[in-house]
């Protein structure tokens, strides 16, 4: 019978079962042909080799870690170290591509153009060559001894940036629970005001309070003797000693991250402000509503419902991009796994656990932009 004579969902029903047999024909024919090609080199398909020492030296780590821990514990410092650019990265990305979409609007024609050839440029060269660039640059450095020292603190030199760093104690705890309790204060206060305007039509400020709240628990708390102990470098020897270290692959690898991504976020910034009309400007300015509250009550607002859903994707780029990082030498998940493959043979179990993370990863910001969307969506009556 030809599927010429069948018609309707039949025919529909019989094509898809017929690609549904190739594909799984196809899957069991890779999987053969895998387990035949591991067994000729002596390698069973399995997990076992994560309990195993790893032998892997990593130069970063944000928790302890040797080469006699095991793979499973090395992939663990991998991750923590994409996930340490990446959130790093999105944060300073957005700030920085938001000032840099603001300027692109700018009355100002040198700081528009300034802006604009920034834009093109970063944007039309290829981000592997800007790390290599930046990591160049960052290998130029003066010694430790002739470190740059922009701020009080601060040292950038060859081995990358040190900066002060706060003592993980019990002060620092109560400060930083003290500093949310502000923050949450100032934000159950701005919902209460917001509730109130739409019920009244009137709005008391919330920001001199708010400010009080976010300053003034923090502190209460160091007048309660909870101080945060400041660790500052110092030269000794041949190097700093105490601070925070940022090593020159990692800030080499987050400067070009950001720079790059930076750039395509102000485009995002400057279609969503140039998307809201023009009578929304003259409306605001009617009201006699200064040019910073106009943007910041009237058309962010607007714009943010633009500029949320491609920025999900611009954070996405940002995340797996940071795998270049194996071009400049700094220990994230896919540099410490293709060494794990090196060592191990185990090379369809490694890139599965990495795909997963990343499909993790993408997954979970993608369900974070999605919900912030739909809560500046703008919503039908």
């Amino acid at each position: 019978m030809s599927l010429s004579v069948l018609r309707g969902p039949a025919r529909g029903y019989l094509i898809q079962a017929a690609l549904l047999v190739a594909l799984v024909a196809t899957g069991m024919w890779l999987w053969s042909n895998a387990e035949a090609n591991m067994a000729a080199r002596g390698l069973r398909f399995g997990f076992g080799f994560l309990d195993r020492s790893a032998g892997i030296p990593i130069g970063e780590s944000l928790i302890p870690y040797t080469p006699a821990d095991t793979y499973r514990q090395a992939l663990t410092v991998g991750l923590l170290n994409t996930l340490r650019v990446a959130i790093i990265g999105c944060i300073l990305a957005t700030v920085l591509g938001v000032v840099l979409g603001l300027a692109r609007l700018s009355t100002n024609p040198m700081l528009r153009s300034l802006t604009g050839g920034y834009i093109e440029v970063i944007r039309n060269t290829p981000l592997v060559l800007q790390l290599v660039f930046w990591h160049a640059v960052m290998l130029q450095m003066p010694s430790v001894r002739q470190a740059l020292n922009p701020l009080p603190g601060v040292f950038l030199s060859q081995r990358g940036l040190k900066i002060p760093a706060l003592m993980a104690d019990p002060a620092l705890y109560a400060f930083l629970a003290a500093l949310a309790a502000g923050a949450i204060g100032w934000w159950v206060l701005l919902r209460r005001e917001r509730a109130r305007q739409v019920e009244t039509g009137e709005r008391r400020p919330t920001i001199l309070p708010g400010l009080a709240m976010l300053l003034g628990f923090p502190a209460l708390s160091i007048a309660a003797g909870f101080v945060p102990r400041v660790e500052w470098p110092e030269m000794a020897g041949f190097n700093f000693e105490g601070g925070l270290a940022l090593s020159p692959e990692f800030f080499a690898l987050l400067v070009g991250l950001v720079v790059y991504t930076a750039a395509f976020v102000a485009e995002i910034v400057r279609s969503g402000i140039q998307s809201v009309h023009r009578g929304q400007w003259e409306a605001a300015r009617a009201l006699g509503l200064p040019g910073g509250r106009i943007m910041r009550l009237v058309i962010l607002p607007q714009a943010l419902r633009v500029i949320i859903p491609p920025m999900t994707s611009q954070y996405l780029n940002l995340t797996k991009n940071s795998s270049l990082a194996v071009v400049i030498g700094y220990p994230d998940l896919v540099s410490v796994a293709n060494t794990s493959i090196n060592q191990t043979g185990q090379a369809i179990e490694v890139i599965t656990i990495f795909m997963t993370i990343y499909l993790a990863m993408s997954l979970v910001t993608s369900a974070l932009m999605n919900w912030y969307n739909a809560r500046v969506a703008l919503m039908e009556r």
